[in-house]
Formats: C-alpha cells, structure tokens, sequence
C-alpha cells in the first residue's frame, strides 16, 4: 500500500482545513520546502491540491510546478481542474496525474466525453477520479454541493476509462477522529481499480486497516502535520 504525504496550498501556504470548510485553516509553512521534509522522510510521490482553484478564489500553479520540479517525484494534483483545456495543460506540464472531482461529475451527464479524450490524448495512467464524499454522495465545487450519486454508483460508470479513484470521506476529513472502515471497504470492494483513501487518518492503526481493505494507497495530512503519525513509519507499513 502507497503511502502519499498530502500538500494542500492555500494563497501559497500548505494549510490543512476541517472538513474541507473554508475559515478552519491552520498554516504550516512554505509548500515547497514541506514537501522537500517528506522527500526526506522518504516519500516516493506526493498529493497536492490548489484549495484557492478549488474553491474559485486564486491559483497556485507556480507554487505546484516548483514542488513538481524541485522534488522530482511523481505528483497527483487537483484543484479547479474544471473543463478539458485544463486538463490537458497540465497533463502537458509534467504533472503525472490529475485528479478530476467537479469535472469528472459534469462529464458523467455526457458519457464522460472529456475523460475519454483525455484518455485517448494522454493514456488513462495519468488520470483520477475523485470520490469526494458525504453521507456516502458526491460532494463537488470544493465539497461545497452535495449531489444525488452514491460514490459506488460512480465507479461503475468510470470503469476502465481512468487510471484509478481518490476516495475522500469528507465527514471525517481533517477532524482527526479516525476513519468510517465500512465506506472504504465498499468503495475498494465495488471496483478491480486501484482506490487511493483519503479523509479521517489520525493513526497507525488505522491504516493498518485501511491496507487489509486491499486499498492500493493512502493521502495523509493532519495526522502527519500535528504529530499523531510518523511518515517514515506509515512508510514502512505500506
């Protein structure tokens, strides 16, 4: 199981919200330099999200292409990526994966006509849906709407066309409570993909149980930003 230190940048800080909700941020320093800490630590890849492009309030992508460059490791990264000509920018910029949310549950009225030509474009590896989730529905703009698709019900559209899905339970995101292991197993359980977990992490524990779940990797942010996990530990126990 992957383990996958999360940047999150807001107004070119790495910050980390509760809940996603705008106004709960604590900062933690300059992004590029935090994101050489988990170099150190012996991260093999990183997760980073523009919460100001999320959001519709800035953009950050200087700051994401210098974590890009400076570490040289692979990068997942999403934030604001809300129609094709995005997408396909910065696929072209280096970045190894994107992450699709808002855009992702736009296309599903039409097929997923952009993803497949993402797909066919850049090859499916560079793609990843994102099962941002509340109560069990998708969450987009920023985990601000709430819609009426069930995460499982998303995976089963998406089959084949992306590399793989980011689920997010955005209840216990960031309250460091622990995680919800039932949702997670239903949503690994419901496809053959690789399922990157994400939201509620706050020990060792749990993500031992994560990684029993078959899950292929893990996003964790509080838990390493305030001290309640190691990441050369979780790093050993992947």
């Amino acid at each position: 199981m992957k383990v996958i230190p999360a940047i999150d940048i807001m107004d070119d800080h790495c910050v980390q919200l509760i809940g996603g909700e705008p106004g709960t941020e604590e900062f933690f320093g300059d992004p590029v330099e935090i994101a050489m800490e988990w170099v150190q630590a012996g991260a093999e890849m990183l997760h980073v999200i523009d919460l100001d492009a999320a959001l519709g309030t800035g953009d950050n992508l200087d700051t994401v292409l210098r974590i890009c460059r400076t570490t040289k490791l692979p990068v997942h990264f999403g934030g604001g990526i809300r129609d094709y000509e995005r997408a396909q920018y910065l696929l072209d910029s280096g970045i190894d994966r994107i992450i699709l949310g808002t855009m992702a549950f736009d296309d599903y009225r039409a097929d997923f006509f952009n993803i497949r030509r993402l797909g066919e474009e850049f090859g499916t590896h560079g793609l990843i849906v994102a099962l941002d989730s509340r109560g069990g529905r998708i969450v987009v703009d920023g985990w601000q709407k709430l819609t009426e698709l069930k995460a499982t019900e998303f995976v089963e559209r998406l089959e084949g066309l992306v590399w793989g899905f980011l689920y997010t339970d955005v209840d216990v995101e960031g309250r460091m409570q622990g995680i919800n292991l039932e949702r997670i197993r239903c949503v690994v359980e419901s496809t053959a993909m690789p399922v990157i977990v994400s939201g509620g992490i706050s020990s060792i524990a749990d993500l031992e149980k994560i990684k029993e779940t078959g899950a292929w990797g893990v996003v964790l942010g509080k838990a390493l930003y305030v001290g309640g996990i190691d990441l050369r530990e979780a790093l050993a126990l992947g």
